[in-house]
């Protein structure tokens, strides 16, 4: 099993190395077609040791097992931004490109994003202890739980507040990115397409001219060849609007880490309110004065006032329901302040892996260009130079 406070990666490899298409029932007993993923784990010492790497433990599991797990990951650990899992459907998709969902393509994107969600959760230093998430890589059948509640709280917490706002402008931006940039790869698969034309023209070129004919020919070659590079340019792109998209679910993880606090938030609320309501009861009892209209004051109107036994009964009940109202409220309370410590530890860890890994992604993504435009512009300056000259 997995020691306390040592992350799980550093004692197992983990890799999802395949995926299936396959037909079966579903729950409501009618035919459909899904994709299962094939985990392997082995243990990692026998790796690193240099030795013949062990034998993997594999096991299937669907999509659907992914998201009950991130589910659960998601109540029990409230505190920690939860990595995202890839995307479900294909969004934000150039639409040269399948949006199946059992496309190969889609299909192997998700594979690796699967990947990528269990490496960051296995590598985190709480949620790689959980024994819920080794079982779900090394056994077959293991049970989950989810959770969701709807709430409104009278005092939010600004910090999460602000947090919230800032997830809510991360996932639009992010958004307006990706559609951006299926526009953008849109009209740039019609730029170097229609530079086909010029491969026409220049092998059409070649055939009148005796001195130029060689280059036109050769310049024409590599025009077709510019125009034909275009897919593989856009699947490239492909592997960065992925990363893009990992920040856009995890969006979605920072807000849930917002709701839950709000659910501690709005438990405290409700137990304070509790107290008050609890302690003008004793003050009215004890005084024997009724600030408010109640059936309970109209009653005593009517029929006559309590004994002074009752009411000492009634004010001893009172004073322990107090007393375990004053305990709620501070457990409820040192509850929020815990909850609000460990999380924005978390959310600060969270800060420092976002800079860096869009960092990495917008640099890598312009070096990609870069290389690109030199390539190909710097290959077709020869061969026109060879033309002219």
């Amino acid at each position: 099993m997995v020691e306390r406070g040592t992350a799980l990666l550093n004692k197992m490899e983990i890799n999802v190395t395949e995926a299936e298409k396959r037909t079966g029932k579903n729950t409501v007993n009618m035919q459909e077609t899904y994709t299962v993923y094939l985990i392997e784990t082995r243990p990692a010492e026998t790796v690193q040791e240099g030795g013949t790497p062990a034998i993997p433990d594999t096991l299937w599991r669907r999509y659907s097992e992914f998201e009950l797990l991130r589910a659960y990951l998601l109540v029990t650990y409230p505190y920690i931004i939860i990595p995202p899992l890839p995307e479900k459907r294909a969004e934000f998709v150039w639409h040269k490109l399948s949006a199946d969902n059992l496309d190969p393509d889609f299909v192997e994107r998700r594979r690796v994003g699967l990947e990528n969600f269990l490496l960051r959760v296995a590598s985190h230093p709480v949620l790689s202890n959980d024994k819920i998430l080794f079982c779900f890589l090394t056994e077959a059948d293991s049970r989950l739980k989810s959770l969701s509640a709807m709430f409104r709280v009278k005092n939010p917490d600004k910090r999460f507040t602000a947090l919230k706002h800032y997830s809510e402008e991360l996932n639009t931006v992010i958004a307006q990115l990706l559609r951006v940039r299926v526009r953008v790869a849109d009209r740039l698969y019609g730029v170097y397409k229609v530079h086909g034309n010029y491969g026409r023209v220049f092998s059409e070129w070649s055939a009148i001219e005796k001195e130029m004919g060689d280059g036109l020919q050769s310049a024409g070659h590599h025009m077709d060849t510019y125009a034909a590079s275009i897919d593989d340019i856009l699947e490239e792109e492909e592997h960065y609007a992925d990363q893009l998209k990992e920040y856009l679910f995890y969006a979605d993880a920072v807000r849930s880490v917002c709701k839950k606090h709000e659910l501690i938030q709005y438990e405290l609320e409700m137990a304070a309110q509790d107290l008050a309501h609890k302690k003008q009861q004793k003050e009215e009892l004890a005084t024997g004065t009724v600030r408010v209209f109640s059936l309970k004051g109209m009653t005593s109107k009517l029929f006559g006032q309590e004994s002074q036994e009752q009411r000492e009964v009634r004010l001893a009940a009172l004073e322990q329901s107090i007393r375990e109202g004053e305990e709620m409220v501070k457990e409820k309370n040192t509850e929020c302040q815990e909850f609000v410590r460990t999380a924005w530890a978390d959310i600060e860890r969270f800060k420092e892996q976002k800079d860096r890994d869009l960092r990495e992604a917008l640099i890598s993504y312009a070096i990609m260009q870069i290389s690109m435009c030199k390539k190909v512009w710097g290959h077709a300056l020869s061969k026109l130079s060879s033309v002219v000259s």
